[in-house]
């Protein structure tokens, strides 16, 4: 009979920093009732082709990744994982904005205003 080496555990897509992690918790906070965590995707958006796009996510698809936070679940979006393995997602505030940023080793290009970047 043969045996299967047990599964190893695999590093997440995406590594949230302390701040990201914290800005999560505070969503979840406020979140609308029926909210089960906050997703992560990238839709097909700007002049580059794709932009990051968080969003209070209601029920789990199949593909998306799950990971636990103190504050909340945070998903990935399945069909855009491959665009986000590697990367790091960030909150950054100061005098004049706020917002999450995300420094992605995939990204080929981005657009000139920011809001889109290309794979």
């Amino acid at each position: 009979m043969a045996t299967t080496a047990p599964a190893r555990a695999r590093p997440a897509a995406v590594t949230l920093t302390s701040s990201a992690e914290a800005r999560i918790a505070e969503l979840m906070g406020k979140a609308p009732a029926n909210a089960i965590g906050v997703k992560l995707s990238t839709p097909r958006r700007g002049c580059s082709g794709l932009a990051y796009s968080v969003d209070y996510v209601t029920a789990e698809q199949a593909f998306d990744e799950k990971i636990a936070t103190p504050g909340g679940t945070f998903y990935i979006d399945g069909a855009s994982v491959l665009y986000l393995v590697g990367s790091t997602m960030d909150w950054v505030e100061d005098d004049f904005t706020a917002g999450f940023v995300f420094t992605n080793p995939n990204a080929k290009g981005a657009c000139g205003c920011g809001e889109s970047f290309m794979v």
